[in-house]
């Protein structure tokens, strides 16, 4: 089974430097952010608990870097057990799901990231370890092979995935608990900064440790990623505290804008505005313009574009916004029948 050695937003930033220790958070009161699925899952946890039985099944969805990955270690921690994590692309036979399943011991954690990419036979494996705590095993090949029922302890599935769409029904319905997982505010973002600083003894001002998070695409991932660079401007420049403009000048220097925007991100823009007349165009196009696959987009530019206005996902494809035009500083091009209110909408965004 592969090691778990996933990026997650509350990891620690100090897995560059091997002389520092982890700081991942073992305890949801160290977990910054999400609170609403955090209040949810402590009072799940504890209702198991106290029944003895094992937790519910469990589907993670959201953008990434949100921290699936660390809230699963974290259910396990709080649950006393052990959690044996790998991913749904290494998972290749349903012999594969079935070796890992059966060295599961009573109420141990699974936890599966992409889980939207799991084969359909390996699926279907799942179905009956789910509900009914058992693996049919198929023993040789042609009219020789036999099977056989291996009964499993229970356990809990932990299902991480950015897609959760691409989840067939079957295996959807049979998580008892669904939680989607939010981009971060500023403010803990912001957090998560100082604290990271402090374990790197970095000495830095508050407004500095804003103006990181604000950059950040509201995604923890990334603002750890940030920190470490803006770290190494004030290295080389012996710089002992970094204050707001220190850490705006790394920033721009990285290429980082005051949205988040990096290069990819503005192409993508300027390919809809300048190439297709702000859309609608298809992913499949974008994907080829942009010589990005598909899941990238969906996955890594999109979500945060969406999510700030800048872009809308239609039945015919994407579709740039006046916010987006705005950004840009390009003019939209109307026909003789223009929408006079969505023009003057357009001069106040650019006010």
């Amino acid at each position: 089974m592969q090691d778990n050695n996933l990026t997650n937003p509350n990891e620690s930033i100090l897995n560059e430097d091997s002389s520092t220790s982890s700081i991942r958070p073992l305890k949801f009161d160290d977990f910054l952010g999400q609170d609403n699925i955090k209040s949810k899952l402590k009072v799940f946890i504890e209702s198991a608990k106290k029944r003895e039985v094992a937790l519910d099944h469990i589907l993670f969805f959201g953008p990434p870097g949100l921290g699936k990955t660390t809230l699963s270690q974290i259910i396990a921690s709080e649950l006393g057990t052990n959690i044996k994590a790998t991913s749904a692309p290494v998972i290749e036979r349903a012999g594969d799901l079935a070796s890992i399943l059966t060295t599961l011991q009573e109420k141990d954690v699974l936890f599966i990231d992409e889980i939207h990419r799991l084969r359909t036979v390996v699926e279907e494996v799942l179905y009956s370890a789910m509900e009914d705590f058992f693996v049919d095993i198929k023993v040789g090949e042609g009219a020789s092979a036999k099977s056989f029922r291996v009964k499993l302890p229970h356990f809990t599935l932990i299902g991480a995935t950015t897609r959760s769409g691409l989840l067939s029904t079957p295996l959807y319905d049979r998580f008892g608990i669904i939680e989607r997982l939010e981009f971060y505010t500023d403010n803990n973002l912001a957090d998560i900064v100082k604290r990271n600083a402090l374990l790197l003894k970095i000495q830095i001002t508050d407004d500095a440790a804003l103006s990181i998070a604000k950059r950040s695409r509201g995604t923890p991932r990334i603002v750890n990623r940030l920190l470490r660079r803006v770290f190494d401007f004030a290295t080389v420049s012996n710089v002992l505290t970094i204050d707001e403009n220190f850490a705006n000048d790394s920033l721009e220097q990285l290429g980082v804008d005051k949205q988040g925007f990096e290069a990819l991100d503005k192409l993508y823009l300027n390919t809809i505005i300048k190439n297709y007349n702000g859309g609608p165009v298809g992913v499949d196009t974008l994907s080829v313009s942009l010589s990005e696959q598909i899941e990238t987009i969906e996955d890594v530019i999109e979500p945060y574009l969406i999510q700030s206005g800048f872009i809308k996902r239609t039945a015919k494809g994407r579709v740039a916004t006046l916010k987006a035009y705005s950004y840009l500083n390009i003019r939209k091009n109307y026909d003789d029948n223009y929408n006079i209110e969505e023009n003057t909408l357009f001069d106040n965004a650019k006010e």
